[in-house]
């Protein structure tokens, strides 16, 4: 796996299935005792317009995009989250170990954005 392999099942299995499961939550809360505001939030979104719950996944999917995007920008040390004396490695190990946030290559955040 390189960064880019990764960004991209990053994608797909985190961004999208939070896009996704947090629709899928709002049009049907799951369980049988479903907290007051989720059943008020539920309710709400079930009454929209098609068009206004295309503008909710709209909004859904730009906010867990930049919570990602957020994360990986400190990962790959463009967003400081300490006093800034250390910086992250992110590895993949298997048989070889691949730093995939390497500062000298495309950094993670700039991944995200390109393909999204």
């Amino acid at each position: 796996m390189n960064s880019y392999d990764f960004v991209e099942t990053v994608k797909r299995y985190v961004r999208d299935a939070a896009i996704e499961d947090t629709i899928a939550n709002l049009k049907s809360p799951p369980g049988s005792r479903v907290p007051p505001q989720e059943r008020t939030h539920s309710d709400w979104y079930n009454n929209l317009s098609d068009a206004e719950s295309a503008h909710v996944n709209s909004v859904i999917a730009t906010a867990v995009h930049e919570d990602l995007f957020g994360l990986f920008a400190a990962l790959d040390g463009a967003r400081t989250i300490d006093d800034g004396r250390g910086r992250f490695e992110l590895i993949y190990a298997s048989d070889q170990r691949i730093l995939l946030n390497d500062p000298k290559a495309i950094d993670l955040h700039d991944l995200l954005n390109a393909y999204s």
